[in-house]
This record gives structure tokens, sequence and C-alpha cells, in this order.
């Protein structure tokens, strides 16, 4: 086979040869399949445990429901390729700003609050705020969010962004502000489903054809039943046009603000009301095809 016939073939099935001696990548990351060997600390199962929450490299676990940096860099490191620009359209406390400046990778993130939009961008010295992330504040299910993202894409040299990161309230888990706007005020479950399915469709028309989606979500207990907003959010998302690529557990343990979920209260109500406590979230992966 000519070579030329070889390397249209080995594009088709989204593998970039840089030189075919030293170097093999996928199209959207820059992982050397030459040296797969060498890459021992990237998890490929779908069980992830970490014994402790990341607080180096200036994370910290002052906000309560921000998720683990190893996510961040587990997934970057997979679906990214450096300089590549992440979308994180429920920012936060800025994890996925301060991993992808950890990674020489950019980032967008989306905060609905102002006062945390504003006491996140003190994480990031004036320069990384003007070449590596930039924070929106505005609601990430509207249009105004979505044409914000678009002047700033534009400002970094890309049309859309490489890696989507969505990590929504748990519906009303945790109160998170007083907003409407906010996944965590929805009146019902199944509202919080349809604002949900509003953010991710703005996440979708805004990432590239062939990139990757991560969205970090636990289910929750109410009403004496297991609600599974994980998989009704996967489902949304591929109503949206997501294929779903991954399905992993996460183990909260060690991970997560201490609750009170190992107490003897916490047992005798799981062994009266008939349920189980939870240990776990997922980490759910999704390529736009």
């Amino acid at each position: 086979m000519a070579k030329s016939n070889l390397k249209e073939k080995k594009a088709s099935r989204g593998l970039k040869v840089v030189d075919s001696n030293t170097v093999k990548t996928t199209a959207y990351s820059d992982i050397n399949l030459k040296q797969w060997r060498n890459y021992e600390h990237i998890k490929t199962d779908t069980l992830w445990e970490f014994p402790s929450r990341l607080k180096e490299g200036g994370h910290s676990n002052e906000y309560h429901g921000n998720y683990i940096p190893q996510i961040a860099q587990q997934i970057y490191e997979r679906f990214t390729k450096k300089n590549d620009i992440v979308l994180d359209l429920f920012f936060g406390s800025g994890t996925s700003g301060i991993e992808a400046v950890n990674m020489k990778r950019r980032c967008i993130g989306v905060e609905l609050k102002e006062d945390l939009a504003e006491t996140v961008s003190e994480k990031f010295t004036p320069k990384q705020l003007v070449t590596d992330v930039n924070i929106i504040c505005a609601d990430s299910a509207s249009e105004n969010a979505k044409e914000k993202i678009k002047a700033r894409l534009d400002v970094m040299g890309r049309k859309q962004a490489q890696l989507l990161m969505l990590h929504p309230p748990y519906d009303d888990i945790i109160k998170f502000s007083d907003k409407k706007e906010d996944l965590s005020n929805c009146a019902t479950t199944e509202e919080f489903y349809d604002l949900f399915e509003k953010v991710a469709k703005n996440g979708y028309d805004l990432l590239e054809k062939g990139r990757f989606a991560c969205l970090i979500i636990g289910d929750k207990y109410a009403n004496s039943q297991h609600i599974p907003l994980g998989f009704e959010c996967m489902a949304r998302m591929n109503k949206l046009g997501f294929i779903t690529k991954a399905i992993i557990i996460k183990d909260m343990q060690g991970n997560e603000r201490a609750k009170g979920k190992t107490a003897n209260l916490w047992r005798y109500r799981a062994l009266a009301g008939g349920f189980y406590i939870f240990k776990h979230e997922y980490v759910m992966v999704f390529q736009k095809v």
C-alpha cells in the first residue's frame, strides 16, 4: 500500500502520524501511541479510585460541590492537546481553569454567580486572564452566554472548543444560589433535566465535531426512591447528538467533605428505609460525531 494511502486510512480511524518511526497520536490527544507503555498514570478502566482530593497546583476545597482535579487531569490528557480550549459551562470554583493552566491548555468558564466569578478570577494572574482563562458571568442555558463564548473563542483564535466539561448541580441536593436560572433551584426534577439539556445544547453547538465532552454527576434519593439523574442526563446528551463513549464509576470516599454518611444515623436510615448510601458518582464521556 502506498504511503499516502496508508496515511489516509489511519486518518479515517482518527489517528495522526507525525513521524511514523517515533510518534503516533490521535487527532485529539498528544499521547504517543508508539510509547503507550509510558502512560501508566492514565486510567483506561471504568472504576476510578483516588485516595484523596489533590490540593496542590492552585487547587483548594473551600467551595462545596467542586469536582476533584484528578478528573480534569485524566480527561485533559486523554482528550485534548496542548493549547486546546476547554469549555466549562458550570465553572464554579475554577477547577477546570486551574488545571488547564497547569497542563498548558486554555479554558473558557461560564459561572452564573457574579460574586463567585469575581472571587475565582483572583486565582489567576492578570496575564493568565488574558491569554489562558476567560471567565464569563452568565446563564449557561442562554443565547447571551453562547454569543459571549463565541466572541471569546474568536479572540483566542478558534471557532469552537476542543473539550466540553459539565459538572451541574445534582438537582436540588445542594442549593448554590437564589437565582431562578440556577439548576439547583428547579421546582421539579423534570425541570432540572430540561434546563440541563439547554445548557448541554449550547455546549454541543460550541464543540468541534469529533471532540469529547465529560459529564460529572451523581444520583439522588428522594420520596423513598432512587432518582437516576446521571442516566437521564446521559439520555438528554444522546438526544442532542452526543454518543456515549464511557460510563465511569468514581469512588467518592476520601474526596468529599464530611457529610456524616458513615455515621450510625445514616446506617440506621438506610436499614430502616430500604436504600443504600451513595459512595460513588459518574464520570460520563461523550463524543460529538
